[in-house]
């Protein structure tokens, strides 16, 4: 590129990575009925459109979901992992405590000495980590990035509480961003409050070789979704206000794939109608930072989304967090 031009980051492939294991909302019922607790297909297509998700296999590991995300995402862009000089790994799931996913993910794609860190930021760390990937291309840090959202939430849930177990799945979803003399992501707004801490949390921790506290998943639903809806709503007015669009702009919304009440409220809020909305909560359930590029992917390989589309990416989770971006395609 033109090094004088004005500097800009672009998404030049996209990539996503499902387990082999599909689990119907049937499925779970059996496995649930086992354990004395009561759920149906109708219930949870009712509350949550989830019909399907994707449990690892018990050999899996986060990075070997994002892994394979990254090479179909490297092999969309026409890049090979040698040229890759960042690499971000946006997970709730990691590998281990330590070292990061993601330079576990650089090894396993042969490459070294690109800078090479995780995203924490639940199921808004993959708007949080594009939105870093774009400031550090724009600053000239980096120049070919890797942004990829890897979980493995199937090992996070209690099987004995239908209200959360039945909503979440793994999977892993990815994208190369480019340095480009042409606008390609045109603005995000990121944001998190801590006073929300305790309503979406898995509070155990590793103290002297054992797990202090609870190792699970634990949610209070009706509190996530009356801040939900409320917070994405402000975050992609303010991210268009920033990049001078309006909602009449957004081609497609994709946000993150967690209940779809959320996002059809979210999209009417918008005034976006609902075939402008990407949704893939139905098979994949809530794959956390993994749902969002695995939501693009899909969309991008049916042909649904095409180059030059406007899209509206965002997404909400523990921490509070949550975030918009929104970009040419």
């Amino acid at each position: 590129m033109n090094l004088t031009a004005p500097r800009f980051a672009r998404i030049t492939g996209t990539g996503s990575h499902l387990p082999a294991r599909r689990v119907t909302n049937d499925d779970l019922a059996r496995q649930l009925a086992e354990r004395g607790v009561e759920t149906s297909d109708a219930w949870i297509v009712e509350r949550t459109g989830i019909r399907a998700r994707h449990f690892a296999a018990d050999t899996d590991t986060c990075s070997d979901l994002a892994v394979r995300a990254a090479r179909q995402a490297l092999d969309a862009a026409g890049v090979s992992a040698a040229d890759i000089d960042l690499i971000i790994v946006a997970t709730s799931t990691p590998d281990m405590v330590f070292p990061s996913t993601a330079c576990i993910v650089q090894q396993k794609l042969g490459i070294h000495g690109c800078a090479a860190f995780d995203m924490q930021a639940v199921c808004s760390g993959f708007v949080y980590g594009l939105s870093v990937a774009d400031s550090m291309i724009r600053s000239g840090a980096a120049s070919k990035a890797l942004v990829i959202g890897s979980e493995i939430f199937s090992r996070l849930l209690d099987f004995n509480d239908r209200t959360t177990c039945v909503l979440f799945g793994d999977g892993a979803g990815a994208v190369v961003v480019e340095a480009s003399n042409t606008p390609g992501i045109l603005a995000s707004d990121l944001h998190a409050d801590g006073r929300h801490v305790e309503i979406l949390c898995t509070p155990g921790t590793v103290s002297g070789g054992q797990i202090s506290g609870s190792p699970l998943l634990q949610m209070d639903g009706p509190a996530v979704f009356k801040l939900a809806v409320g917070v994405l709503e402000e975050a992609a007015r303010s991210t268009l206000k920033k990049a001078g669009r309006t909602d009449a702009d957004i081609d497609w919304l994709i946000p993150h794939q967690a209940n779809i009440r959320i996002m059809q409220s979210t999209a009417r809020k918008l005034k976006l109608p609902l075939d402008k909305l990407i949704a893939t909560v139905d098979e994949h359930g809530n794959t956390s930072a993994a749902s969002i590029p695995l939501a693009l992917d899909v969309a991008v390989r049916s042909g649904k989304i095409q180059r030059g589309d406007t899209l509206m990416l965002e997404g909400v989770g523990g921490g509070f967090t949550w975030g918009a971006v929104l970009l040419d395609f």
